[in-house]
């Protein structure tokens, strides 16, 4: 499998530590001139002139692997999977920032399998656990436009990648069943890019690119029959949930007074009767609007009456009476961009119903999802007399399918975020940005897995040999699938034997090749616990995997406890907050050694020496050695007394 590694030296080897930290730079991020080079590329000074009805545009022409639209979480992850798996990738970004609903223009903390807190130890991991931790680590003071600045630069630093922000895709061509080219403007620069791929990857939430491409798709919410789902209305219409402008507000220790412009909504304490203010330092998820109405076509007006709600609601707050510790708070930011959930959906070979979230398996399962199947009524604030949603959680985490990643009728076309094959039931939790980002790195790996092979998405799926290796692929890079476990042929420590300095009861040493990177909540009683753990001492603790004889030895990858049992996420909110670690995890390993014994009995060789580690996944590329055992020692966590490891790999 071709993967990207930059080489640093390290006590006489080469390693690289993939674990990433800002504001200093990523340690394998690319020379600044390197970045500079590929925005030279996507503004040639030699430029066509675009023809026809654009004359004082400039075209430009691009080549890529694979082709992302929508920078969300669902596009980042999709564009750095493919891209970290060797593809070129071109991400196009229509906003000047990423992160989608997650950024600093909406504010909208990132939720997923572990439904906020009802669901401890699901949290996910991948990349969007890679973030979040370096979000924890590198800005405790909460700050959006930081989380904005971490996603731009895991993309930039990354050299297979070329974004393209503030660009709009806005047709494609297709040959067959097959996309050949997608047009994209950036007026900003005054730039049309025709940009060539072998694989394109739809994460724009709205299905922008399915629908140039004549994709099969779905809108609104089906009868309760077609699916026979009990959570669906019995007759079809074109409802789905609003859209929702969140607001900041802080106290400023003195009387803060407040007149709404005349436009905005005079809210009675009758509209929030089944709304409750109960704090104001983060806006309301149920301010929502728009529905019942055209998503997309009408989202000018879909953005005034929110923001009549806003000031509306604020107002009542301010004026009404019924908050008077409200006196010296204010607002200090006011979104303005409508933070949209309900729209197209593209069609899959599969299409996830109630029943899959609910129960069952999929043979092609590649991520996880847990939230509530959380609905809305489509008038949302309009219709006071309904609650705002109705959740049924999940009564277990559930797997998606590869099948709902790429499309039924267009053989190139693959989707992650919002518009995967689903039904609206299904959607209602599938949508929320955790589940989005981990359904992007599984279609980015997929992306890549089908250049490399030659081979459509739907052909990945039909090639058994082929879907095992991705499904390993992904657990190897961190992403979570139910009941699956490492089988990776590759791996050669699943034929060592594993000793240690110490080990729990508990946690014993052999927990690092048993298959499984985490430990399994149990409802009412112990989690089943797959890692290894000893204190750690002044003297710390260390695992080592031995060998009957000598193997060759490239990489060494190493997983550490990140306390998935808490919540983990960036939140303007306070009680979502609530027992969140704005740092480095305290049960992650801090400091550690890597070493070797080229034969048994020998003297131990460093190989690579790690300080101030706050990632769960760490590789460490190596120049080839042979290797009769490895040991990694642990110094120092960040915090915990026990030395925690849940899986040692070696390639």
């Amino acid at each position: 499998m071709k993967r990207r590694d930059f080489l640093t030296g390290v006590g006489g080897f080469s390693v690289v530590v993939l674990a990433h930290k800002l504001p200093a730079a990523p340690a394998d991020q690319p020379p600044a001139d390197e970045i500079r080079r590929q925005f030279e590329r996507t503004a040639p000074a030699a430029a066509k002139r675009a023809p026809g009805a654009e004359p004082h545009m400039r075209l430009v022409e691009l080549e890529t692997d694979v082709l992302v639209a929508g920078g969300g979480l669902a596009g980042v992850c999709a564009a750095l999977a493919a891209a970290r798996h060797g593809a070129r990738v071109v991400l196009i970004q229509d906003r000047s920032r990423l992160g989608g609903n997650s950024s600093s223009e909406v504010k909208m903390h990132v939720v997923g399998a572990n439904a906020h807190t009802a669901r401890p130890g699901w949290r996910e991991g991948g990349l969007i656990e890679e973030f979040r931790l370096d979000d924890a680590a590198n800005n405790p003071q909460r700050c959006f436009e930081l989380w904005d600045l971490l996603l731009y630069n895991k993309v930039v630093s990354e050299p297979n990648i070329t974004l393209l922000l503030e660009t709009t895709l806005y047709s494609a061509a297709k040959k067959g069943d097959r996309i050949t080219e997608v047009m994209a403007r950036c007026d900003k620069s005054e730039h049309l890019y025709r940009i060539q791929a072998k694989i394109f990857c739809d994460c724009t939430g709205d299905s922008r690119l399915g629908l140039e491409t004549g994709a099969e798709m779905r809108q609104g919410r089906e009868a309760r029959a077609e699916f026979n789902e009990p959570l669906a209305p019995e007759k079809a219409d074109g409802g789905t949930l609003g859209s929702s402008l969140l607001f900041t507000a802080r106290d400023y220790g003195r009387p803060m007074p407040f007149t709404p412009p005349k436009w905005a909504r005079k809210v009675t304490a009758e509209h929030l009767r089944l709304r409750k203010i109960t704090s104001w330092e983060y806006g309301y998820w149920w301010i929502e609007w728009g529905g019942d109405r055209d998503i997309v076509h009408d989202n000018q007006r879909i953005r005034f009456e929110l923001l009549s709600i806003v000031m509306g609601v604020w107002d009542y707050i301010k004026n009404s009476g019924d908050h008077p510790s409200s006196a010296n708070w204010a607002l200090d930011w006011v979104g303005m961009m409508p933070g949209r959930r309900g729209s197209r959906r593209l069609v899959g070979d599969v299409m996830v119903t109630q029943q899959n979230l609910l129960s069952g398996d999929f043979e092609d399962a590649v991520a996880i999802g847990g939230w509530g199947l959380d609905d809305h009524p489509p008038a949302g604030f309009d219709r006071p007399d309904l609650k705002p949603n109705v959740s049924i959680l999940p009564p277990e985490v559930y797997n998606l399918p590869l099948r709902a990643l790429y499309s039924r009728n267009v053989s190139n076309l693959m989707m992650a975020g919002r518009n995967i094959s689903c039904s609206h039931v299904a959607f209602t939790s599938t949508r929320v940005m955790g589940t989005c980002a981990v359904a992007g790195q599984a279609a980015g790996t997929a992306a890549a897995a089908c250049v490399r092979h030659e081979i459509t998405p739907r052909q990945l799926y039909q090639q058994k040999d082929k879907l095992r290796d991705f499904q390993q692929a992904l657990l190897r890079d961190d992403q979570t699938i139910k009941n699956r476990v490492n089988e990776d042929a590759a791996d050669l420590a699943r034929s060592a034997r594993v000793t240690a300095s110490a080990e729990s009861a508990q946690a014993p040493a052999a927990n690092v090749l048993d298959g499984h990177v985490r430990d399994y909540p149990v409802k009412g009683g112990q989690p089943r616990i797959h890692h290894w753990a000893a204190p750690a001492g002044s003297a710390g603790a260390w695992i080592e995997l031995v060998w009957d004889k000598p193997r060759k030895l490239r990489e060494v990858q190493i997983t550490f406890d990140t306390g998935f049992q808490r919540q983990l996420t960036l939140t303007a909110q306070e009680s979502a907050n609530k027992g969140i670690i704005r740092a480095p995890q305290p049960e992650t390993v801090r400091d550690y050694t890597v070493s070797y014994q080229p034969a048994a009995g020998g003297a131990l060789r460093r190989l690579a020496s790690v300080t101030g580690n706050h990632q769960r996944l760490n590789r460490h590329r190596i120049e080839p050695v042979d290797a009769a055992a490895i040991r990694v020692h642990v110094t120092a966590t960040n915090g915990d007394p026990s030395a925690r490891i849940f899986e040692i790999r070696c390639y």
